[in-house]
């Protein structure tokens, strides 16, 4: 188990490991999404030790909030990566227009971060890159993130981490404070956060995960989720044929 009492050690080998991973591809560096949030910021800031000139940052705006794409900037300034902004906006509304128009608010949600996901894989083809997940373990738990979304990723680079260690390496890595501070969420939709749609809190799933301990309806929603959300983390099944 990782001490974060060691925060610097603990991030040197992170920036480390995405080395490795790189060069074991045979790539050149890193492309991920800035969303504006602390785990992407903390991704982009261990890719951009690893890979100074080879880090690349995509903000996509996709019918998403304004706020989200000023604070995607505040991270790309902080952090001094190269970035480009690819926006979604007419690609989303020319999907919506060829399908079933019946209304499924997550069906429909769960069409940005795939659609994102498509743009990243296009700039690793075009550069010879990895693309990096931003996904915490928190969230790898209870699975809370989309399949073929933002979990259609190259490498994990900070999975082993709950949020509030992700929140340790923020402040090592100096993320803005805004960012640091700002409530977490997907961007899904208008006001939408983290903790509303879990249903818990990062304090009480982080608690769970690390200890085993929470009150008795809190264990039960977090076993749920994570059992439910299986799938996700797994290769897809094989079917093998008799002898």
């Amino acid at each position: 188990m990782y001490n974060m009492k060691d925060v610097e050690k603990v991030a040197e080998e992170l920036v480390n490991w995405i080395k490795e991973k790189v060069k074991d591809a045979g790539c050149k560096g890193v492309v991920l999404g800035i969303s504006g949030g602390i785990d992407s910021a903390v991704v982009a800031a261990a890719a951009k030790r690893a890979f100074p000139e080879d880090t690349l940052g995509i903000i996509m705006p996709c019918k998403s909030s304004d706020k989200d794409e000023i604070d995607a900037m505040k991270v790309i300034d902080a952090l001094n990566i190269n970035y480009k902004k690819v926006v979604l906006d007419n690609v989303f509304d020319s999907f919506i227009s060829e399908v079933d128009h019946t209304y499924d608010k997550m069906a429909i949600a769960n069409i940005k971060p795939r659609l994102r996901m498509t743009t990243l894989y296009y700039y690793a083809a075009m550069k010879g890159y990895l693309v990096a997940g931003t996904g915490n373990k928190s969230e790898l738990t209870v699975g809370y993130f989309t399949k073929h979304g933002d979990s259609g990723v190259d490498m994990l680079p900070i999975a082993s981490f709950v949020k509030r260690d992700v929140f340790r390496l923020a402040e090592y890595f100096n993320i803005p404070e805004e960012i640091i501070n700002k409530a977490p969420s997907a961007g899904l939709w208008e006001d939408q956060t983290d903790e509303d749609e879990m249903g818990i809190t990062y304090k009480e799933l982080d608690e769970y995960i690390l200890t085993g301990d929470a009150k008795d309806e809190v264990k039960d929603k977090i076993d749920l989720l994570n059992y439910r959300s299986a799938h996700k983390r797994s290769y897809p099944p094989i079917f093998t044929p008799s002898k």
